[in-house]
């Protein structure tokens, strides 16, 4: 069995911009009713992307399932021991041991492969040392930055307020009846 010729293989796709990143992307429509629930992944050295897409796979091509990264949280790496290699290193296991899992939306999802990923190295920032999914969700909405702020904003944000307006503006005018 032949790997397919290069002109058909994906290449990795590396965005220095998110090297050591935790990285965030709409999850519609969930995002569109809450805005701070996402899909989540980790970008390695290089700034290639790893998300748990679904059940038994794991994208480390640096494509995400939902799109393109919205944001971005750094993470500061300078006092991981063993520096770049333990951080892909760590990002390898969670790959590995993801790829024999079951997704499930609420309890084994994107934001805990990532939160294995990054208690597998183990590090500290933003205070916190034992990674979960709900600090994760936190973190990223409270903490992290836009990649593109004006596209960012507009596809975090965007379909809620228009959700919002259009509830309002159905209150209003069936409210007049």
């Amino acid at each position: 069995n032949e790997p397919p010729p290069m002109s058909r293989r994906r290449m990795a796709l590396e965005r220095p911009e998110l090297e050591y990143c935790v990285v965030w992307t709409p999850l519609p429509p969930i995002t569109w009713i809450i805005p701070f629930i996402g899909h989540t992944g980790i970008a390695n050295s290089r700034g290639v992307v790893s998300d748990f897409q679904g059940p038994y796979y794991v994208g480390d091509k640096g494509y995400m399932a939902f799109g393109q990264p919205a944001r971005a949280l750094p993470i500061d790496v300078s006092k991981l021991e063993g520096g770049a290699e333990q951080w892909d290193r760590a990002i390898e296991e969670a790959n590995d041991i993801y790829r024999g899992r079951m997704h499930n939306l609420f309890c084994d999802n994107c934001h805990s492969h990532v939160a294995r990923a990054l208690n597998e190295m183990p590090i500290q920032a933003y205070g916190i040392r034992n990674w979960d999914m709900v600090k994760l969700c936190f973190l990223i909405f409270f903490r992290s930055r836009f990649v593109h702020p004006k596209s960012g904003i507009l596809t975090q944000f965007g379909p809620f307020l228009v959700l919002v307006l259009l509830f309002w503006l159905s209150k209003k005018f069936l409210s007049n009846k």
